[in-house]
């Protein structure tokens, strides 16, 4: 149980844990009748449903997601919740665990398996029974057999956006016998059909774009972590932060801004809110207190790498070294839609495992010692949106600094190598600009919004605390306005237009 009552914001395995009960903010969780899946960037999900009235769909507590709501007559083996990057899905799990454990909730449930596919994927080529399965990740179950009917059991399984396994729901291979050998994705497809362990309770959770690797007639109820309503957003900042004045600082801060309170709907972003904000109204220090997205993930950078020096005595690299391969690892696995890589993804990068967990706050390691056989670590970013900016900064230090690396343009799509051509500024963020609007799903919004807000002036004075930059033509962001203006005025997509507009905010143009 110890394990599912802290939470360990920013990273799995370092920093300050918080007992999950005192910090825990009820989220906004709803039945969704349509299946439909939504591709758009999950930025652009999160403007929609703050424009969306709340009446449209069912509410639902998060201990009860195996119940049926009133007036419903059907029994509910399988869930899918879905929610963008951040929202609180996995924190859901862990507390829904948690109550689980203290016998405050769902005491039908006799045994809950939770099996997060970024280290189920480190079983990719093993072939093994269930049973072995579970007792690689649960060794106290070795006593146990499941298949009895002697038990109520709930499998979870976290996070399907992170899925590298092959799940063919097509296959003829049917399995219906948990004593018998196959791969762990035959498994895993056999479970959540319902051949393997059919009295068995399913919950899988995945971000929108990846829900729709289940098909729609293996499950029972579709839910979606909204993240934080607006009462939810105060009543995370009054718990966070003990000083309440300060709290209440903080809320008419971020009120003030659309984009940011907006995008408070998101618990990371929350956290990333708070510790900027808190830093800097506490301590009364000099600087613009941040009004725009990227200002608020530059002073987050910064204040890590200061967390970072405070830990770390002897400096074994330099901040911009460090900072420069984690951009090119996160632009590299942006570009191909990744949010969780391995030890070789590092490598290519020219990372050191130790040297990316000096940066707890940015990118996050999670590492089963339990594992045996099967050690292995995965890494992501705290948050898609952290990946997103340092991916953009990534780009603007390669263009201003002119240190084009020749290697990962073999690695990336054509449209993306024309950002890394020898040119200004200004013809940089046309072509971004480009690139962005020719994304079906949106899915380079954010990273568009980083790239342009990082050439304001204040940023790179900002930026100068932690790395030597080349100064960019004053004129060039006049430039950048007027390109986007004009895009505004010929493309006739509502989103893409809202883009462009928070674009012109980051570059600091009133339009």
């Amino acid at each position: 149980m110890k394990k599912f009552e802290r939470l360990y914001e920013g990273t799995a395995t370092q920093g300050n844990p918080t007992l999950l009960n005192e910090i825990y903010t009820e989220l906004y969780i709803t039945e969704s009748e349509s299946g439909e899946i939504s591709n758009e960037h999950e930025v652009r999900q999160i403007e929609t449903q703050s424009r969306r009235a709340a009446t449209e769909d069912t509410a639902i507590k998060c201990s009860d997601i195996f119940r049926a709501l009133p007036g419903q007559d059907k029994a509910i083996r399988t869930v899918l919740t879905k929610g963008v990057a951040g929202i609180g899905k996995t924190v859901s799990v862990q507390k829904f665990i948690l109550d689980w454990a203290e016998e405050k909730e769902n005491q039908d449930i006799q045994l809950i398996f939770p099996l997060p596919f970024r280290e189920l994927n480190l079983m990719k080529n093993k072939t093994l029974r269930l049973s072995d399965l579970l007792h690689i990740f649960f060794p106290e179950t070795k006593q146990i057999e499941i298949s009895s009917g002697e038990y109520k059991v709930l499998f979870i399984f976290d996070g399907l956006d992170e899925c590298r396994l092959s799940l063919d729901f097509q296959s003829d291979v049917r399995l219906c016998d948990v004593s018998e050998s196959a791969s762990v994705d035959v498994l895993l497809m056999n479970l959540i059909v319902g051949n393997l362990l059919p009295s068995a309770l399913i919950w899988i959770t995945s971000r929108p774009a990846a829900a729709d690797l289940i098909p729609s007639k293996c499950v029972h109820r579709m839910t979606e972590v909204r993240g934080f309503n607006d009462p939810q957003k105060v009543q995370y900042f009054r718990k966070r932060i003990s000083d309440q004045s300060l709290a209440n600082t903080i809320i008419s801060h971020l009120k003030s801004s659309r984009s940011l309170y907006i995008m408070c709907h998101i618990p990371v972003f929350c956290w990333i809110s708070a510790a900027v904000l808190e830093k800097m109204l506490s301590r009364a220090e000099s600087g613009e207190i941040p009004k725009t997205l990227t200002q608020m993930y530059t002073h987050f950078l910064i204040i890590q790498s200061n967390i970072k020096h405070q830990k770390y005595y002897e400096k074994k690299v330099t901040d911009e070294d460090t900072i420069l391969k984690l951009g090119k690892l996160a632009f590299q696995q942006l570009v191909k839609g990744n949010l969780i890589f391995y030890d070789e993804d590092l490598r290519e990068c020219g990372i050191d495992v130790t040297e990316a967990s000096v940066y707890s706050g940015l990118c996050t390691q999670i590492f089963r010692e339990e594992f045996g056989l099967y050690q292995g670590k995965v890494f992501c970013f705290v948050h898609l949106s952290i990946q997103e900016h340092l991916a953009a900064l990534y780009v603007h230090l390669s263009c201003t600094n002119h240190k084009i690396d020749q290697s990962l343009l073999s690695k990336v799509k054509d449209r993306f190598q024309l950002l890394f051509k020898h040119v200004s500024l200004s013809e940089l963020h046309q072509r971004a600009v480009d690139v962005a609007l020719q994304s079906k799903n949106g899915h380079l919004d954010l990273f568009l919004r980083f790239l342009l807000g990082l050439s304001v002036k204040s940023h790179q004075i900002l930026l100068q605390q932690i790395m030597t930059l080349k100064r960019s033509r004053s004129d060039s962001n006049e430039e950048t306005v007027e390109y986007i203006k004009k895009k505004i005025r010929t493309i006739d997509s509502p989103e893409k237009s809202i883009n462009l507009f928070h674009c012109l905010n980051e570059l600091a143009h009133k339009p």
